[in-house]
């Protein structure tokens, strides 16, 4: 093969590669950082809008209800975001790729170190189950455990999202979800200590 065409071919490589990555017009592509962690958050996002719902309709104390009113509306709100860049993007909600293949490859830690199909922190059907069926406190001091895990995993998706990419409007709502999700931690833990239960094992890497 000649040396022109060799070099013609590997153009073509590269321009695939960018358009399944980037796009057409510059805008994230179907297998890209950006467009995994949009879909992966906004399952993740999912599953924590539902667990609130749940522990709301319990009548729980004046603090947890309105924690769970909290998350209802700012996860529901960014979920909203996440599927309209899809959109926007021209990219479909659901994929092939399996949760967190957005991450491999690269050796960034937190999220990366989520084993591809599965997105950290997430709820078990067991343990949505004994959250619908735990009342009172209990109820209370699980939805704590398993919001505050469901939190850390988050932060670990947003700290990788963070690693791999500079789009501003993807880069701006990792660098809130962190913000937030710490600040709610923190939070969850001193109701867990109020109620005299501590959180789960943290599933976060030191510093």
């Amino acid at each position: 093969m000649s040396r022109p065409i060799l070099i013609a071919c590997g153009v073509l490589v590269l321009a695939l590669a960018a358009f399944f990555l980037f796009g057409r017009d510059g805008t994230p592509g179907d297998t890209s950082p950006e467009a995994g962690f949009a879909r992966d958050m906004a399952t993740h996002h999912a599953q924590a809008v539902d667990m609130s719902f749940i522990v709301r309709d319990k009548g729980p104390a004046k603090e947890i209800r309105n924690l769970a009113f909290d998350i209802i509306n700012t996860q529901a709100n960014q979920r909203g975001m996440f599927l309209g860049w899809l959109q926007q993007w021209g990219l479909d909600p659901a994929t092939d790729q399996k949760p967190m293949a957005w991450m491999s490859g690269h050796g960034h830690g937190g999220a990366a170190a989520a084993t591809p199909g599965s997105m950290p922190g997430m709820a078990t059907p067991q343990e949505l189950t004994q959250l619908k069926e735990a009342q009172g406190t209990q109820a209370e001091v699980l939805f704590l455990q398993l919001m505050i895990r469901h939190h850390e995993g988050g932060v670990q998706m947003a700290e990788g999202l963070l690693k791999l990419s500079t789009r501003a409007e993807v880069v701006s709502m990792a660098q809130k979800i962190v913000q937030g999700q710490s600040g709610e931690i923190k939070l969850m833990t001193e109701l867990l200590k109020q109620r005299g239960a501590q959180p789960y094992p943290s599933i976060l890497k030191p510093q």
